[in-house]
């Protein structure tokens, strides 16, 4: 009955809705701004996760962006047409299109692993007393058989009631107990009656 509690909860994942435009959002950035913004989906990935890895990928991307920038300012044309331009392009736009990618696999990854380990979500406690329960569509196929522990040196053990035992007949020795009190009794008025009479 006395366990050691629940372990805490998974922190609230958003409603689908809100999934969805965010992803569109962040899946977009980097396409739209042609990679110049490409490192804020990996920041959001590396934020929302909290994994070293997805730290990482943020810093390459910054890396990635600024070795295109390398490139793109050593070209004094105006349309980027030497080779060091298209260079600095190409790379500029596969790392939108590598950060548009890692993006929506780390995201849709996330928030579809399985809540962690030990959790289970609270049910509500149900009184069965003995009758059998009908099968339910939205019953859970198998619940685990929870482990009786001891109780807590501080738990309250609840109290048990106590049966009573089957109501018997006096026994003899209290109605012998009973008239050896009436025969003193008696003797005792008696005895103070002869002393009043003494008087």
């Amino acid at each position: 009955m006395h366990g050691h509690g629940y372990a805490p909860p998974p922190p609230k994942r958003p409603s689908t809705g809100t999934l969805v435009v965010l992803r569109v959002i962040f899946a977009a950035v980097p396409l739209l701004t042609i990679g110049f913004l490409a490192w804020v989906s990996p920041l959001r990935v590396a934020i929302v996760t909290r994994r070293a890895a997805h730290w990482w990928m943020f810093v390459g991307s910054l890396v990635v962006l600024g070795i295109s920038f390398a490139f793109l300012s050593t070209d004094h044309t105006d349309d980027f047409s030497s080779p060091n331009g298209n260079t600095g392009m190409i790379i500029l736009l596969l790392n939108a299109a590598a950060c548009t990618a890692w993006f929506l696999f780390a995201d849709i990854r996330h928030h579809q692993r399985p809540s962690p380990v030990g959790y289970l979500p609270p049910q509500p406690h149900t009184p069965h007393y003995g009758y059998p329960q009908s099968a339910s569509p939205y019953s859970v196929a198998h619940r685990p058989t929870p482990v009786p522990q001891a109780p807590l040196p501080h738990t309250p053990v609840p109290a048990t009631p106590v049966p009573q035992p089957p109501t018997r007949p006096a026994p003899a020795r209290i109605d012998q107990v009973r008239a050896e009190l009436d025969e003193l009794s008696d003797y005792l008025r008696k005895h103070d009656g002869t002393h009043e009479d003494g008087r």
